[in-house]
């Protein structure tokens, strides 16, 4: 069950892939995702379905557009494929629960806000926004567990860890605003929202993973030459590594560091 179930995310994931490429193209542009249909931009010439099959068609098209010959960037199928194979290790990690819903969602919201913030430096409203409703309903699904035993409690937690990691995120950019802007505000609330849900452990560690890997990539900058002190930095993937090491791994760690009190 739990291999079937790998596989048939993992494809799903190839394809949410593809459509995150769209998002990452027009959403910071404020174009719509659904309108017009993919084209090339050099010749115009819309993409055929055959030349529309994640990774598979820029192997058979030798990374190039079948009309003008204009190249087409491996980034493309590169973010289908790793889409797909995070959610294949998110259908592995979760397994066949009512949680898994929400944690994809979060990958395809991840991918989308990492790349779009290394390109512009934001972080959508478009993106974040509407995360906060869709992350709550999907975590009340999870917390329903239809079937199973209901868990209330961790939607409580859910819900009061979202509004702490934004009032902490919003103090933080009164303090220095140069350290960060209001879309890392934002994105922290839907953060904190899935972090609650796992436990106190995780969104404590999720918030503090991000400081910590966001601060180790700022010094090898420095350590490089590649950035100075007050280089900016696009904080929003640190947050989303955080929130993905506070879910995977902040509970036991936090266990262990209270056992070792």
């Amino acid at each position: 069950m739990t291999a079937a179930l790998v596989v048939l995310v993992g494809l799903l994931g190839l394809a949410i892939g593809s459509f995150l490429n769209v998002v990452v193209w027009r959403v910071p542009r404020g174009e719509s995702v659904v309108r017009p249909p993919s084209a090339c931009p050099r010749c115009g010439h819309l993409i055929r379905g055959r030349d529309n099959v994640p990774v598979l068609s820029w192997l058979v098209l030798r990374g190039r557009c079948r009309d003008c010959g204009e190249p087409i960037s491996p980034r493309y199928p590169a973010v289908e494929l790793v889409t797909g194979v995070l959610f294949g290790l998110t259908a592995w990690w979760a397994g066949p629960s009512w949680v898994l819903p929400a944690l994809l969602y979060l990958v395809a919201v991840a991918v989308a806000l990492t790349l779009i913030d290394i390109d512009t430096h934001k972080l959508p409203n478009a993106i974040v926004l509407p995360s906060y409703p869709v992350a709550l309903v999907l975590l009340a699904l999870a917390s329903a567990d239809p079937g199973g035993a209901a868990d209330w409690g961790a939607l409580v937690r859910a819900v009061i860890g979202g509004a702490a990691m934004y009032a902490v995120y919003f103090l933080t950019v009164l303090v220095y605003p140069a350290g960060m802007g209001f879309g890392d505000v934002k994105l922290a609330g839907v953060l904190g929202l899935y972090l609650g849900w796992f436990g106190w452990g995780s969104l404590v560690l999720g918030w503090f993973g991000a400081f910590l890997f966001g601060g180790v990539y700022a010094i090898g900058l420095m350590v490089a030459g590649r950035a100075g002190r007050k280089q900016g930095i696009p904080f929003g993937p640190w947050m989303l590594l955080g929130a993905l090491f506070g879910i995977v791994a902040g509970e036991q760690l936090w266990s262990w560091y209270l056992g070792g009190l």
